[in-house]
């Protein structure tokens, strides 16, 4: 059985989608280890403890530096043996030091098709660049922002008529999607890091829109 250790921020519906996920049996052989906010006011926590989930808070206006609450909390994180560290929508830049502890088992859900709109306001800026298609992008955690070998995309039309809001619940909804299903691979152990490239073994774009960047089929079920 695999620990997973859910970072959240705010709302975490990416992490709703998960204990969904997981309590559905489309995520087999995996726990929820903790749920960790570091903000007390993180709607999330409230879900996940209804889900008989551990929670833990770490403020990091409560440490001096970025790299005093990063050591902190791969200390907090650490406590729970994780097997996988998933940021959803935990909203701080990670240091150096905490992605290369984690390297190959943290990953992040990015609200664009990366590496297009790295960064913030990835609606906006998709609005205002006229692009046609949008979409949500998971991929592993590297030291540069946005940037790590991508796991899955998911790909949504662009609409003459959209706003911010309007794109960001078609995109939103990709997400819940493809964040389980990355997941679930990684459990699975299909994935692997190729060339700085993020295989999936025998993965099928099952539904409309989800794409991966290579498949390696030798690599068994």
């Amino acid at each position: 059985m695999k620990n997973i250790v859910i970072l959240i921020s705010g709302r975490g519906s990416n992490m709703e989608a998960i204990v969904r996920a997981l309590e559905a049996g489309q995520i087999a052989g995996a726990r929820i280890a903790a749920v960790v906010a570091n903000r007390a006011d993180a709607g999330g926590l409230a879900f996940a403890q209804q889900h008989g989930i551990a929670t833990a808070v770490l403020d990091h206006k409560a440490f001096a530096s970025r790299e005093a609450f990063d050591a902190a909390l791969m200390a907090l994180i650490d406590g729970h043996a994780p097997d996988l560290v998933v940021l959803a929508g935990f909203m701080r830049v990670l240091t150096a030091g905490f992605v290369t502890h984690y390297l190959g088992r943290l990953i992040n859900i990015h609200p664009s098709l990366l590496p297009s709109f790295p960064g913030l306001h990835t609606h906006a800026r998709a609005l205002q660049a006229g692009v046609k298609l949008h979409g949500a992008t998971v991929h592993f955690v590297t030291a540069e922002l946005d940037c790590g070998p991508i796991i899955i995309q998911a790909a949504v039309p662009v609409h003459d008529e959209d706003d911010e809001a309007s794109l960001s619940a078609r995109v939103l909804a990709q997400e819940h999607r493809i964040y389980p299903q990355a997941i679930s691979w990684f459990v699975a152990g299909r994935i692997s890091l190729r060339d700085g490239r993020a295989c999936v073994a025998n993965a099928v774009a099952g539904a409309e829109g989800w794409s991966v960047p290579r498949v390696e089929t030798s690599l068994g079920d």
